[in-house]
């Protein structure tokens, strides 16, 4: 990458951050390109330069957040999705260590962009993801368990509101709790849930 990519990629960084600060303060719908460039620091063409509308700032904000995120994992689970029907039972459960501490550590270091997504889920597309997490991940382990859709819907929810209540307070907090702690809250809710069901 020469100088002038490096330096154009670091203002689409500064747009991308100013809008994610500004949706922790007020709706989508009232954020303007003037107030984008005032907390970016950068003139009004310059944002031109790169988008067209703030919808296209939010999208590659988006795409940006989702590459972050699956920067802190290890990069050898990529695959985990086509393992899912080989891999032994006991690799199945995500509630570990090797799932939760990155995921933590994200939240830790973006606790900003956990507050956006809860607080503009529609625009965030959290409800598309949900969906596709759902589809490739969570229903295929849990027929693998024997749990069928119906009561894997029921399940996956109370899995999912109960850590995101966890990792609120967490983050209402200050994130003051050790990431080890957290994780040893969201198992022990978690894990008798799953050891009812044999490996």
């Amino acid at each position: 990458m020469n100088k002038s990519e490096s330096k154009y990629n670091n203002t689409a960084l500064l747009m991308n951050q100013a809008l994610i600060e500004l949706l922790n303060k007020k709706d989508y719908d009232y954020i303007t390109i003037k107030e984008i460039c005032v907390k970016a620091g950068v003139n009004r063409s310059t944002f031109y330069l790169h988008y067209d509308t703030i919808d296209d700032l939010l999208d590659e904000s988006i795409r940006n957040i989702n590459k972050q995120f699956l920067n802190y994992f290890d990069k050898t689970e990529e695959k985990f999705i086509e393992k899912i029907n080989k891999s032994p039972k006991e690799d199945l459960i995500l509630v570990t260590s090797k799932y939760l501490t990155p995921y933590l550590m994200f939240m830790k270091d973006n606790r900003t962009i956990y507050e956006v997504a809860i607080k503009h889920s529609n625009i965030m597309h959290t409800h598309e993801k949900f969906n596709s997490l759902n589809k490739y991940i969570f229903k295929p382990i849990f027929r693998r368990f024997d749990i069928d859709d119906k009561a894997g819907n029921y399940m996956i929810l109370y899995y999912l509101n109960g850590v995101n209540a966890i990792i609120s307070e967490w983050i209402r907090n200050g994130c003051k709790d050790e990431i080890e702690y957290i994780e040893k809250i969201i198992v022990d809710c978690v894990r008798p849930c799953l050891e009812n069901r044999s490996l």
